[in-house]
């Protein structure tokens, strides 16, 4: 990088987020951007994880860009290497990769109030910009817990995301701590191998079974001969989901049907009453992630495996102790302990034009963002899933499209201001749009239904998750409101412009973010 290189845009990461960012830069006639990312190549999540047994959640069809279809996924649910090899695929159709810095993280990013830039310091240079879309993901930074004597552990310990592919499973015993959407993949891939599977479990998870299947020749045939027909496959598994979305957000009483199904799935498998004790939750489907697999219980169940009801305490050794008092001997210990989701770790890195990070604006309230893009105080900054923009049942692509019609815009307003010119979230209406997520939000079954989730901050606060449907996400988002905003222009004497009236328009901000949640 060149000592001090200027760009109209930095986009911070290369999964989704990122690369969807850039696409639609160049799109919108902006080529002057570059991609940041910390690794050696692109993919995000689905570069990171690649632990055995590793795959999406969403159908296909539904888990990739609706601007670059993908008629030759091999599976209804695709697996990671197939997920990675498109992401690829995208950074080369879309003539990405001048644009992509690699082995690139961001250490800092300072706003400089004078200049009205983002002031960039990476691992490999230093450089400035005017606007920075920040698409470093929730499950990026992996959560390992502080465990007394962990240091004292003989063995191998690594997370899910940072899986030791050249450490051999065969014969040992594992300690697997932790039961969520990665446990309950590496659980059955792992548990043939294994001499012994000890599985950690804090709070059992619901589990519906995996309706996965391959895509027949002739299905991706008519794919590649009728385009529309991807579309239409899209359009269905995602009208499907936005219609179950109503009983997760406004009618989780109506949700005990879908348990007794998931009842029903453990209990083909599960044939010991006290095991399916254990595995049996005590909250409402749907408040936690609800995990589909056909082969959990079924790995469960072999005479390798033992629950335990209690989550990890203490390491001695080489025997890990359970809260409840439970031991074992261990050889492997595999943390499936999720990832730093309220407390997004480059919040830490970003400095706004008052001198505080991004974390420090956020310590009181959580974090919270208007449209789930712009904090207060950090001008030309935008998140791509920010707070509140996660999705409990459906694909996130979904979002971060709109999160990207938002960005287009936001671009779009910048050019129609002229000069050099920022926009920086008003105060009252980052509260008003957030005030009105979290009443919605109060009648989720995040919130009601009894559980603790990966959702929920340290103070309980739900920050993650978007409390409606995709539509009404895509509706608050197709435009950037310049009354929810104000207009910066550098210091000093300056001719009228159309932002200046604006700037200072702030009556209005706080009834047109309570109008679009």
């Amino acid at each position: 990088m060149a000592e001090h290189e200027h760009v109209r845009v930095a986009v911070v990461g290369s999964g989704f987020g990122g690369l969807g960012a850039a696409v639609r830069l160049r799109r919108e006639g902006v080529t002057d951007f570059v991609v940041l990312e910390r690794a050696g190549s692109v993919g995000g999540t689905w570069r990171d994880n690649s632990y055995p047994g590793c795959a999406c959640d969403v159908p296909s069809h539904l888990y990739s860009f609706s601007f670059a279809p993908n008629p030759e996924w091999p599976r209804t649910f695709s697996g990671q290497e197939h997920i990675r090899a498109y992401l690829e695929h995208v950074a080369d159709v879309f003539r990405l990769r001048p644009h992509i810095r690699l082995n690139s993280e961001v250490l800092k990013m300072t706003w400089d109030s004078e200049k009205l830039r983002w002031d960039i310091e990476t691992s490999s240079g230093k450089l400035s910009a005017d606007l920075v879309v920040s698409a470093t993901g929730p499950l990026s930074d992996p959560r390992i817990p502080d465990i007394p004597g962990l240091d004292s552990f003989p063995g191998k310990v690594f997370h899910s995301a940072r899986w030791d592919h050249d450490h051999d499973l065969r014969g040992k015993r594992v300690a697997m701590v932790g039961t969520g959407a990665s446990a309950i993949q590496i659980v059955p891939a792992i548990q043939p191998l294994a001499r012994k599977v000890t599985l950690f479990q804090r709070t059992p998870p619901w589990v519906m079974p995996r309706m996965d299947r391959a895509i027949s020749g002739a299905e991706r045939w008519l794919h590649r001969q009728l385009p529309f027909t991807t579309q239409a496959r899209r359009g269905l598994l995602w009208g499907i989901r936005e219609l179950q979305v109503q009983a997760f957000t406004k009618h989780p009483n109506e949700l005990g049907a879908v348990e007794q199904l998931a009842k029903r799935n453990m209990a083909r498998a599960i044939k010991d009453p006290a095991l399916r004790a254990k595995l049996t939750p005590d909250y409402r489907i749907g408040c936690k992630r609800i995990l589909l697999s056909s082969t959990y219980y079924p790995a469960i169940a072999q005479p390798n495996v033992d629950v335990v009801a209690s989550g990890l305490s203490r390491v001695d050794g080489s025997t890990v102790t359970a809260a409840d008092g439970t031991e074992a001997e261990v050889d492997v210990i595999v943390f499936g302990t999720g990832f730093h989701v309220t407390d997004m770790p480059i919040a830490d890195r970003v400095v706004g034009a008052d001198g505080r990070t991004l974390a420090e604006a956020w310590e009181g309230s959580g974090m919270e963002a208007l449209r789930g893009a712009s904090a207060a105080g950090f001008p030309n900054w935008l998140t791509i899933i920010g707070p509140n923009t996660g999705l409990g049942n459906s694909s996130m692509i979904l979002m971060i499209e709109s999160q990207l019609n938002y960005l287009a815009d936001f671009v779009r307003q910048l050019d129609v201001l002229g000069g050099r010119a920022a926009l920086d979230a008003r105060p009252s209406a980052v509260r008003a749009w957030n005030h009105r997520v979290q009443e919605r939000m109060k009648r989720t079954v995040w919130n009601t239904g009894g559980c603790t989730s990966w959702y929920l901050d340290a103070k309980g606060r739900n920050t993650t998750v978007w409390p409606g449907t995709t539509t009404e996400f895509r509706r608050a988002t197709r435009r950037v409101d310049l009354a929810e905003y104000t207009v910066l222009r550098p210091a000093g004497p300056t001719p009228a412009e159309p932002g200046r009236a604006v700037a200072d328009a702030s009556a209005g901000a706080d009834e047109s973010a309570e109008a679009a949640v």
